[in-house]
């Protein structure tokens, strides 16, 4: 296993400046993902990593040793790619042992490798299958399961699973999860879903016009967001984003929007919003963070605010409700049977204590 040091990577295409100056520690068995929308250098920065591309200006390490002059095969490295990248005329079993005998590795250890992993992967009676008699999730697991036979130090993922169904998916998510809690290999993970980032990784990196954005476990990323970006992207629904202003009440400060309408923040925001105060912000609340108010006394730094369900989106477990804050549409996620028909009026809870407020110039996260 080993660690990856990243050092001032630069990475230019004419006058595309495709990684600006990325600095990344990944930690030795640690599972890092590199996310962001489509052009943001995450996969730009993978192949780096691998040898496939040289990076303009910086270093990379691998388990201590630089390896910017060193070509991919060198680098102890197995990569899995989207397209599967299957011989179509070799077996399951040939095309998870290739690599293996390009290497010149025994015939008896290739077998007991190859067995190994295919039984890991739950392929064992596909080996003698060709590509063409198999699924996209089965063609999936030869492809990682090639990779992992080679013992190497690290392993890079390009988007795997972009080719999958929802179900498939879902099901390979848990597969790749599993893999590295039984092999502990440092892995590193490229996808543009915010949800495979969020499932998968120990650290996530954010990635935004070829810099680091933010970087960190899911979950602090999740309900700690350093800017607006952070918390619009990642999340599911996406945060709503309402514009206000800050203004003192005879509740201490509260966020007022555009028609007039009111939401006292907790009062334990209130000391470092002082001084704020006609300080235009975006109020960022998420649709996990309302629910259907019972009648009874709201805990500390929830609010009552009553809407008209707009649009309703039934899940099964629960309910996008659309209704409108300071008369932007906005979306609540209730439990499933909380609404249960447009145009109905609803007494919501939203929870402020979770909420974030952001700078609308800047972009930055001010609380």
């Amino acid at each position: 296993m080993a660690d990856v040091r990243l050092s001032g990577v630069h990475k230019y295409y004419g006058n595309v400046h495709a990684v600006r100056g990325v600095d990344l520690v990944i930690n030795d068995g640690e599972f890092a993902v590199l996310v962001g929308p489509s052009g943001c250098g995450k996969s730009t920065l993978l192949r780096t990593i691998a040898g496939l591309e040289d990076p303009d200006q910086g270093t990379i390490a691998i388990g201590g040793a630089v390896v910017n002059d060193l070509r991919p095969r060198e680098r102890n490295i197995a990569m899995v790619f989207q397209n599967y990248a299957l011989y179509p005329y070799l077996t399951v079993k040939e095309n998870i042992a290739f690599g293996l005998r390009a290497r010149k590795t025994p015939e008896i250890e290739l077998r007991k490798r190859v067995n190994e992993a295919a039984e890991m992967l739950g392929i064992g009676g596909l080996l003698e299958r060709y590509p063409r008699q198999l699924s996209g999730g089965q063609r999936q697991r030869v492809a990682i399961g090639r990779a992992i036979v080679r013992k190497a130090e690290l392993f890079l993922f390009d988007e795997p699973l972009s080719n999958l169904d929802a179900q498939l998916r879902d099901e390979m998510r848990g597969e790749i999860k599993r893999l590295h809690h039984e092999i502990t290999t440092t892995m590193i993970y490229v996808t543009h879903d915010q949800v495979e980032a969020m499932t998968l990784a120990d650290r996530i990196v954010l990635l935004r016009d070829g810099k680091i954005e933010q970087q960190g476990a899911p979950l602090e990323l999740f309900e700690r967001p350093r800017t607006g970006f952070v918390a619009g992207f990642l999340g599911s629904p996406s945060i709503n984003l309402i514009p206000a202003k800050l203004a003192s009440t005879d509740n201490g400060i509260s966020a007022v929007f555009e028609n007039g309408g009111t939401l006292a923040l907790p009062a334990s925001r209130v000391s470092s919003l002082k001084g704020m105060e006609g300080r235009p912000i975006l109020l960022g609340i998420r649709p996990q963070h309302f629910s259907r108010a019972t009648g009874g006394a709201l805990r500390e730094g929830v609010m009552s605010y009553p809407a008209t369900a707009e649009l309703i989106q039934p899940t099964g477990t629960r309910t996008l409700t659309t209704i409108k804050i300071g008369g932007v549409d906005a979306i609540a996620e209730l439990q499933a049977h909380d609404v249960e028909s447009h145009g109905e009026t609803i007494e919501l809870a939203v929870d402020l204590n979770r909420a974030v407020l952001i700078d609308p110039a800047s972009g930055e996260v001010i609380s």
